[in-house]
């Protein structure tokens, strides 16, 4: 038999972009009565994910310091010709950590776990138990929707935690490390020391292609372990993912596909930095928007994710075109170089560039000399012209 629950608003999907808006409103919202729908049993998955102090505004640091589990001072990259130490603080989030703060600042009442969602629409959400939800608004955060109206390249990985059988001797992370032979486009390793003897190790790839072999990439993770003198005792958790890049297409057709009048976070509604696809800093300034809101019925909802995200896709054409120049006019094994000298500009600058702030100063610095890739490829992907 049908059971039928009331709510004021429920968001589907307990991942990064949904746990964070739960979160928001359990502080700033608590009268509001909300349900948070996940699939899996625990909120966030298995995932680990990682942000640059600045990545998040001043302001809304309220919401994500209760989640942090590592930080650091500073970060190193490396490549070929060129590797340097800066020092933006480093932050990383276990979903561990993540499933822990929300499910304790949730009323056990408000959160469903192990439930698959069957149908949704702006106002209701039936489960697959036969739960009918209905809601002033409904949410949809559950990861991306159909990526076919947009044209993308991908960031895909591998993660291991490796617990070493002798202490690495390292205390900051290494972001690139861009040494290692390349495959499949722009390759590089991702260290973050999590402990004496613990380190997590992350084999990526900047690629045309989603496809991911995960045995591939965990051999090459021994390899690489093993080049730095390393002893892995055991491996206590994998991840792996497989992310957009996003070089244009229409947004309008992306947000229409999940739903015309559904409100939409995170992936699905293309809320993520076009060049590295992480969409934790985005994740969080929708979540804090949306705690500012009186109205929570579906049509303000559904205006107000709207709106918020198709700001953020106006505001991050200018990376469009690095990842066109990044995917189309370098060749795949020499994709590196680009890296290479962006990594040679101004520490602020880099800053801005992964908090998605750019300037115009900072624009024109990027694209100005000569680019490490042919001239008539690089103005063949200039010239393109993003929906």
């Amino acid at each position: 038999m049908t059971k039928t629950v009331s709510c004021d608003l429920v968001i589907l999907g307990g991942g990064l972009a949904g746990g964070l808006i739960a979160l928001a409103l359990a502080k700033m919202r608590p009268e509001l009565k909300i349900l948070l729908v996940e699939e899996g049993e625990s909120l966030g998955g298995n995932h680990i994910w990682s942000y640059f102090a600045e990545d998040v505004e001043p302001q809304n640091r309220w919401l994500i310091a209760p989640l942090v589990t590592h930080g650091w001072k500073g970060y190193d990259v490396a490549f070929p010709g060129h590797s340097r130490q800066l020092d933006a603080i480093y932050y990383s989030i276990e979903s561990e950590r993540f499933d822990q703060v929300i499910r304790a600042a949730l009323p056990p009442a408000a959160l469903i776990t192990g439930r698959k969602v069957l149908a949704a629409n702006p106002a209701t959400a039936v489960l697959d138990n036969g739960l009918r939800i209905e809601a002033k608004g409904v949410i949809d955060a559950r990861g991306p929707g159909d990526l076919a109206p947009l044209d993308i390249g991908y960031q895909k990985f591998v993660g291991q935690l490796l617990s070493l059988k002798e202490p690495h001797w390292r205390t900051r992370p290494v972001i690139m490390d861009a040494t290692v032979q390349q495959f499949d486009g722009y390759r590089f390793v991702y260290c973050l020391p999590f402990g004496p003897a613990q380190m997590f190790v992350e084999d990526t790839y900047f690629s045309n292609q989603s496809d991911l072999d995960e045995s591939v990439l965990a051999a090459r993770i021994a390899d690489y372990a093993k080049a730095q003198g390393w002893q892995v005792d055991r491996i206590e958790r994998t991840e792996r993912g497989v992310l957009p890049i996003l070089m244009g297409g229409d947004f309008t057709a992306y947000w229409n596909g999940g739903g015309r009048d559904m409100a939409k976070a995170g992936m699905r509604a293309a809320l993520f930095h076009p060049t590295t696809g992480y969409s934790l800093p985005d994740a969080v300034r929708l979540a804090a928007f949306l705690a500012t809101l009186t109205d929570f019925s579906a049509t303000s909802l559904h205006d107000a994710c709207y709106g918020f995200a198709r700001n953020r896709w106006h505001q991050g054409q200018f990376y469009h075109v690095l990842d066109r120049m990044l995917l189309r006019a370098a060749h795949p094994e020499e994709r590196y170089k680009i890296l290479e000298r962006f990594y040679r500009l101004d520490a602020k600058l880099i800053r801005r560039f992964y908090a998605g702030r750019s300037t115009i100063a900072d624009r024109f610095r990027i694209l100005s000399g000569k680019p490490p890739v042919s001239i008539g490829r690089a103005m063949a992907a200039l010239g393109e012209q993003a929906a």
